[in-house]
């Protein structure tokens, strides 16, 4: 089988080496299935006669907005096989689903377009529908925000929690969790021993998703009173802290997503 493997293999990503996890990830790849790493700009042009395109670290959509959009058409008008597959509703379209999820009552951090149905806080974040990566993030104070130009944008509650934690599924299968103790430190992650609620929750978000093929990373944080919320659903190309991972739980991942591009590729 033949695989374009698209990634932004010099993209200076926040407290992680995309390039690294890629070049490792590919190699590990290359022992089952024809491969080809391209940049996300090249990759409309280079899919034709490949089996599928297995986007992985392919840097903010935000940053090539245009061409991200021209790339997702032509897959779909020329039936091309795309891994993770493009029928998700999650970050892949933009977080205007966090919008959609607060308001059906999923567990999720209060997300609203209009300020005047926040709850009080003391302080609040907006950020990009569109956004990524944190590009566009801001964090200010209720008399700010009333000053700020909202259009395009989400808003949240600035809350207090213990810590963030990440699910990482392929296809709907739980594979493992990594946490980050230190709030101030997002992408400090050490491994997490998730309880089966734990897993409960964020199965119910991959669920609620419309992918059978493909990679998710659901994205949650403890909050002081115990409850797990919903932070975002990664499902276009999530980094996946390969690094941080015994030998025995990276060579089953490695295994689980040969197994799951042989059967959605097949």
């Amino acid at each position: 089988m033949k695989i374009l493997y698209v990634s932004q293999l010099a993209y200076p990503a926040k407290g992680r080496r995309y390039c690294d996890e890629d070049i490792w990830l590919t190699d590990r790849l290359r022992s089952d299935f024809d491969l080809a790493i391209c940049h996300p700009l090249d990759a409309i042009r280079l899919m034709d006669g490949v089996d599928g395109v297995v986007v992985r670290n392919s840097g903010p959509v935000i940053d090539y907005q245009r061409e991200y959009d021209e790339f997702r058409a032509a897959a779909i008008a020329q039936d091309v096989r795309v891994y993770t597959q493009l029928t998700g509703k999650a970050d892949m379209l933009g977080k205007q689903y966090l919008l959609d999820l607060t308001a059906a009552g999923h567990p999720v951090i209060p997300t609203f377009s209009e300020p005047s149905k926040l709850p009080e806080a003391r302080k609040y974040v907006a950020k990009p529908k569109q956004g990524s990566d944190s590009i566009g993030l801001q964090i200010v104070d209720r008399e700010t925000l009333a000053t700020i130009d909202l259009t395009g944008m989400l808003v949240q509650p600035l809350i207090d929690f213990e810590y963030e934690v990440s699910f990482y599924f392929i296809d709907h299968d739980f594979q493992y969790a990594l946490y980050a103790p230190d709030p101030a430190r997002r992408w400090q992650l050490e491994r997490y021993d998730a309880t089966a609620a734990d897993v409960a929750f964020a199965q119910h978000f991959v669920d609620w998703n419309d992918i059978d093929h493909g990679i998710q990373r659901v994205d949650a944080c403890r909050a002081t009173d115990g409850r797990l919320l919903l932070v975002e659903v990664e499902d276009l190309n999530p980094y996946l802290s390969l690094d941080l991972l015994d030998e025995g739980t990276r060579d089953a991942f490695v295994q689980r997503l040969t197994s799951s591009l042989r059967s959605y590729l097949g």
